[in-house]
């Protein structure tokens, strides 16, 4: 491979890479191995994606499982690309997918084999399908694989390459210092060719972590990327990321090797992939979640904007937007060439860990009690000393916001608070993640809680399709209002070049009970975005520095309206622009 194909730059970032983790001499036999697995890339890569391109203000992805909408007699997949092409293609640009391949637990994150689509749901080609039209999002399960998979059954029977794929550890060693994302025990014992061995599993007894201080495992998961991306991939989902190198006697999260497979992955995406965006899923507070932007130019391009969700619900359930905008205002990412992913609502839960340290124990307490007694549960992490913490919500995003009695007594008002809560992710400086539940304001699921045991599973229901657009196409019904008022936000959010993920972010404080955004694009009218977060009727005189005109069109309502006497109904947002509608 020239270097017409691939600069000099790139390839000395490869060569430090490899060298940083696995020493000089060795990091230098295995760069020539890695330039034949991107000359094989290239040689067999389709063209980019019609979707391909720049992010923009056009761009939000919803999140969904690929069996999230079923209809007899069809594969899910198909049935979710016939959705969102009747209903979403003019609304949303893309769509995470989350694992869609074979799996042997944990909701599709305990991957059985990387290569295959899992036949329940359908193909390779109804994933490239939907990769023609829309902007994919692909999980990289690759901390950990399935205890199932061939490449773990290979290792029990001692068979190589497999035999050092895996962490075996004596379970004598002190791993305390261990930080455990769930209250389960580290080290799992399993019979193998060599007798009982004690394999690492951080998140369950049938997720093996995978040994990347073996570089045979991370050729094999750069070629597994690679693969990932000529089936139409133009975003990659490194799940669970913060944990994938261990370091006995740390705390084996955020290692600097981990950062350097990071930067790895985005060098070898730079020269082959330039179109593919890399995110990290690092559910932890803010300071460590940013540092996968690395320098601004070598390391993730996006980060999951943890902290938003707790901040978004402790907002709107107290009627105070002071802890939100304070925050807010030191956003910052180190360059134009880094994103934020905003979401609210997950297939996980909302957690609580990356609030820490912004809000108190008592705010975050009362989150927790908030959500126990609207229907939720609450997940938890072991702690180094034995203990256990609260980790994440399992409730849907409507439930935590709303209390059952209010929705009976006034469902306009639970539906108005609910869309303001998603118009303050919609209009923040990022790329705006939708979980599917959200589009629909859905209920919690506590029968599928019950019969699965799992907590997650109160947030994951399934819808029939007829039963679905059933609802939608009913006007009184809770789901289409929703869906309406989630759709008109994400159709005047699109046209907005003040949206585009880059364009200036101010953060004014105009009170407790509003919730202020200033966007300023490079070219293009500015926006100022106002959410009443208290349920309140306000009347306000905006501040000429943030309002320079007397009069500013509201672009969701279509109105002119007042900046000396603006009037905001409880919960309205009003997306404010100057002059006419361009």
């Amino acid at each position: 491979m020239t270097a017409a194909v691939i600069s000099q730059h790139v390839l000395q970032a490869m060569a430090d890479h490899l060298a940083f983790l696995y020493g000089q001499e060795e990091g230098s036999a295995l760069l020539p191995r890695l330039e034949a697995l991107l000359r094989d890339h290239l040689n067999r890569a389709p063209a980019p994606p019609p979707s391909a391109g720049p992010l923009n203000q056009a761009d939000a992805i919803l999140i969904t499982y690929g069996d999230q909408i079923r209809a007899a007699d069809e594969p899910p997949l198909r049935t979710l690309e016939s959705f969102l092409r009747r209903h979403l293609a003019k609304h949303l640009s893309g769509v995470h997918i989350l694992p869609f391949f074979p799996y042997s637990s944990d909701d599709g994150f305990a991957v059985i084999d990387y290569r295959q689509v899992d036949p329940a749901l359908g193909s390779w080609e109804d994933i490239r399908h939907i990769a023609h039209s829309s902007r994919l999002m692909v999980d990289a399960v690759i901390n950990h694989i399935s205890a199932h998979s061939s490449w773990f059954q290979s290792f029990l029977r001692g068979e190589a390459p497999y035999r050092d794929f895996f962490i075996c550890v004596d379970p004598k060693t002190d791993l305390s210092m261990v930080v455990r994302p769930r209250d389960l025990p580290l080290l799992t014992p399993f019979e193998t060719s060599e007798g009982v061995r004690h394999v690492w599993t951080t998140f369950s007894a049938d997720q093996i972590d995978l040994n990347y201080a073996n570089p045979e495992v991370l050729l094999a998961i750069l070629d597994l990327l690679l693969f990932y991306v000529r089936q139409g991939a133009q975003i990659i989902r490194l799940d669970a990321i913060a944990y994938l190198w261990k370091e006995i006697g740390t705390t084996c999260i955020h290692l600097p090797q981990t950062h350097r497979v990071v930067k790895l992955i985005r060098a070898v995406m730079e020269a082959v992939a330039p179109w593919v965006y890399i995110i990290t899923e690092t559910n932890v507070p803010h300071r460590d979640n940013v540092a996968y932007f690395g320098d601004g130019d070598d390391e993730a391009h996006m980060v999951y904007q943890f902290p938003l969700p707790p901040l978004v619900l402790h907002t709107f359930t107290r009627g105070d937007a002071s802890h939100l905008t304070a925050w807010a205002q030191g956003l910052q990412t180190p360059s134009r060439q880094t994103i934020f992913f905003n979401f609210l609502a997950s297939h996980d839960g909302i957690g609580v860990l990356p609030a820490r340290g912004i809000l108190s124990d008592q705010q975050l307490q009362a989150l927790i009690d908030l959500a126990l007694a609207r229907g939720g549960q609450v997940s938890y992490r072991g702690l180094g000393d034995g203990g256990k913490a609260p980790y994440e919500l399992n409730i849907t995003w409507f439930d935590a916001l709303t209390d059952a009695e209010e929705l009976e007594r006034d469902a306009a008002r639970a539906a108005a608070r609910f869309l303001a809560s998603q118009a303050v992710m919609l209009a923040l400086a990022g790329v705006p993640g939708i979980y599917v539940h959200s589009l629909f304001g859905s209920r919690n699921d506590r029968a599928a809680a019950q019969r699965t045991g799992s907590p997650r599973a109160i947030n994951r229901h399934k819808f029939n399709l007829s039963e679905l657009e059933a609802a939608l196409t009913d006007p009184a019904s809770h789901s289409a209002r929703i869906f309406r008022g989630y759709r008109h936000l994400l159709a005047t959010r699109r046209h907005q070049p003040a949206f585009h993920p880059q364009a200036e972010q101010q953060i004014p404080d105009l009170g407790p009970g509003l919730f202020a955004v200033l966007r300023r694009p490079r070219e293009g009218h500015p926006l100022l975005c106002l959410h009443e977060v208290r349920g309140e009727r306000q009347t306000i005189t905006l501040p000429r520095q943030v309002a320079p005109q007397d009069s500013m069109l509201d672009i969701l309502q279509d109105e002119h309206v007042d900046t000396r006497e603006l009037a905001l109904a409880p919960y309205q947002v009003r997306w404010l622009a100057p002059g006419e509608r361009p």
